[in-house]
């Protein structure tokens, strides 16, 4: 959208869809500060939020979780490294090719 030369109300509606995209932020990836001030610095700290947001919801859909995103976000990272499967986090029972799809994964903490 061209900004210059627009009409006041042209640049408010601009202004409040950067406005709702910071909002957007803060809810859903859990941005609490930018780790640089420069343009691609804090383009990079999005770009890496918002491709974990997304990854954790292929997940969530593939697994057929129950849970909300935000609760399935909240318990990934609490249990981040432990060792059990997640879904004995979420409390729920996996079907059989759920288990099979998680047996044919490798196991990073197997010594």
């Amino acid at each position: 959208m061209k900004t210059l030369g627009a009409p006041p109300a042209a640049l408010y509606k601009c202004r409040w869809q950067v406005e709702l995209f910071f909002k957007w932020i803060k809810q859903h990836l859990r941005i609490k500060r930018f780790l640089g001030t420069r343009e691609n610095a804090v383009k990079a700290q999005i770009w890496a939020a918002i491709a974990t947001y997304v990854l954790i919801a292929i997940v969530k859909k593939e697994l057929g979780i129950e849970a909300s995103l935000y609760t399935f976000l909240q318990i990934l990272s609490a249990s981040i490294f432990e060792k059990p499967p997640i879904s004995c986090a979420l409390g729920e029972k996996l079907n059989e090719s759920q288990e099979n799809l998680l047996a044919n994964q490798l196991n990073l903490f197997d010594f």
